[in-house]
C-alpha cells in the first residue's frame, strides 16, 4: 500500500501539529511530508525541530503573490494538505489545484463565528459575549473563502454560564486533540 503524504500549514504554537504527528507517529502508512508556516517565529518551527518534521517558512510573496508554494505543493503531490491553526486566506490557485483535498479546523461550529479575524481567543471571546450554551469545533474542505468550504465533522461541547474564554478555548481544544486526527485519518483510507 502507497504512504499517504500529508502536508500541514501551521502560523501558531502547533499544538494540533504536534498532536497530528503523535497520532500517526506509529504508522508507516502516513508521512508528514512537510509543514508549512507564515511565521518565521512560530513555535510551530520548534515543534517541528524536536520531532524531527521538515519545516518551511515562506513569506506572503512566495505564497500568493507567486507560485512557489504551489509549485512546492504540486511536486510532493500531498493526498491531503491539513491547515492546523493556519490564519492566511489560501490563494485559489492553490484551492483550484488541489480540490477537496485542503482541509481546515474551526474554533466554533460553522456558519457561526466564521470569516476574516475570527479565529483563537477572539471565537472564543464572542461565544462568551453571546452567552451561547453551546460551541464547538468544524472540520470542512476549503475554498476560495474564509470558512465557507463544505462541512466534514462538527462536534460540539456544552458550555457553564460560569465557563471563562479560556475555559471555552480548553473544551474547543479538547474536542480538536480528539477528532481532528481521526477524521484526517477517515479522510485519508476511506474517501
Amino acid at each position: 500500500m502507497k504512504t499517504k503524504q500529508i502536508i500541514l500549514f501551521a502560523s501558531g504554537s502547533g499544538s494540533n501539529v504536534e498532536n497530528i504527528a503523535n497520532y500517526f507517529k506509529l504508522r508507516n502508512d502516513v508521512t508528514i511530508s512537510c509543514v508549512l508556516s507564515n511565521k518565521s517565529d512560530a513555535k510551530v518551527l520548534e515543534r517541528c525541530n524536536r520531532l524531527n518534521i521538515n519545516a518551511l517558512y515562506f513569506n506572503r510573496h512566495a505564497f500568493s503573490k507567486s507560485d512557489f508554494i504551489l509549485n512546492m505543493l504540486k511536486s510532493l503531490n500531498p493526498d491531503l494538505i491539513v491547515l492546523a491553526g493556519f490564519l492566511w486566506k489560501i490563494p485559489e490557485t492553490i484551492t483550484d489545484a488541489f480540490p477537496n483535498k485542503i482541509i481546515n479546523i474551526h474554533p466554533a461550529l460553522l456558519p457561526k463565528y466564521g470569516g476574516k479575524g475570527m479565529f483563537g481567543m477572539h471565537v472564543h471571546n464572542a461565544v462568551k459575549q453571546n452567552k451561547d450554551q453551546q460551541t464547538g469545533i468544524t472540520i470542512h474542505y476549503v475554498n476560495a473563502n474564509y470558512d465557507e468550504g463544505a462541512i466534514i465533522k462538527q462536534a460540539k461541547t456544552t458550555i457553564d454560564a460560569k465557563d471563562s474564554a479560556e475555559a471555552i478555548a480548553s473544551k474547543v481544544h479538547q474536542l480538536e486533540y480528539d477528532l481532528f486526527p481521526r477524521v484526517i485519518d477517515d479522510l485519508l483510507f476511506n474517501n
